[in-house]
């Protein structure tokens, strides 16, 4: 539990989570000497964490793994003072002054808050589907397409992310399969043309995936199944793409934070500030475009400098 004395203090920054949109702000802030404390649950690091090799990274010219990163960046913040402590919140007032967290530790209070408790990938639900989740199976073709090249994929889904998805992977793959639950794709009509004109794509209409078939060493193919005639066959490929969507993680602000139909954080335009005073978001739980680690970091920063230069507005 939370000592009587931290239960007391009341922080200058709080961070919820621990990916690179958190790690970030926390190295700021520390580096900023307003020593925050940084919160993460039962998944530390986040999606990083299910990744075995980021290539995309700056600075690593051989990549580096998911896990290695985070903790780099961790053990980096804490060189310059911030504080790491494991907490599940389940409650945020954001209506009093300082913010009130309660946590399965103890409650928090704090003078300013950034939310950076990131998204997850909307699964199709199949035991296979966590089995090779990270050896044939993502959620990210900007990521992952690159350790597919020559190799022959699939794209699951029907809207404008599933045409922008199996385009992209066109690039590097020899062939692409887009795989669709209906007769019709929902994206719009540009971005479906695109995909249709494109060779290497193959549409595959009114299909489910019943299985994701795969050896030790990965994906080996999928057991497509036919949702009008109820039949099913195998489809051999390396690489199964979900682009079914993602969920915020940001059931614990609804309600209190301006969020989108979807559970995005809105923020100010050119900002990271939230409708609340002194809450700032960053990361997969306020960006629904672009979902990657570098831009998570750069709007970690930004959320770290934003709420120094609140926190120097106020008295304390």
């Amino acid at each position: 539990m939370a000592n009587t004395n931290e239960k007391d203090k009341i922080w200058n920054i709080l961070i919820l989570g621990t990916g690179p949109a958190g790690l970030t702000a926390a190295l700021y802030s520390a580096r900023a000497n307003l020593a925050p404390l940084v919160l993460h649950g039962n998944q530390p690091g986040g999606q990083l964490t299910t990744t075995t090799e980021i290539e995309n990274y700056p600075g690593f010219i051989k990549g580096i793994d998911g896990n290695e990163l985070v903790d780099n960046m961790t053990k980096q913040a804490e060189r310059f003072g911030a504080v790491f402590k494991y907490g599940v919140v389940h409650e945020i007032d954001v209506t009093q002054k300082p913010i009130v967290l309660k946590t399965s530790d103890g409650d928090y209070r704090t003078r300013a808050l950034i939310i950076s408790t990131g998204a997850r990938p909307r699964k199709l639900g199949l035991p296979s589907e966590e089995v090779y989740w990270s050896r044939g199976v993502t959620s990210c073709a900007t990521c992952d397409g690159f350790f597919y090249r020559g190799m022959d994929v699939c794209v699951i889904g029907g809207g404008d992310s599933a045409m922008e998805e199996a385009t992209f992977l066109t690039r590097m793959c020899s062939k692409v399969y887009l795989i669709h639950r209906r007769d019709k794709f929902r994206a719009s009509h540009v971005m479906v043309e695109r995909a249709l004109k494109n060779e290497k794509i193959e549409v595959i209409y009114n299909a489910g995936i019943d299985e994701i078939l795969g050896d030790e060493k990965g994906v080996t193919g999928i057991r497509l199944l036919d949702l009008k005639t109820n039949t099913k066959r195998d489809l051999p490929l390396k690489g199964v793409f979900l682009a079914i969507g993602h969920i915020p993680n940001t059931d614990i602000v609804k309600g209190k934070l301006d969020t989108d139909e979807v559970g995005y954080i809105l923020t100010q335009p050119k900002s990271t500030a939230t409708n609340v005073e002194g809450v700032f978001a960053c990361g997969d739980c306020q960006d629904s475009i672009y979902r990657q680690a570098i831009t998570a970091a750069g709007t970690g920063c930004m959320a770290s400098i934003e709420s120094e230069r609140w926190l120097e507005t106020q008295n304390h």
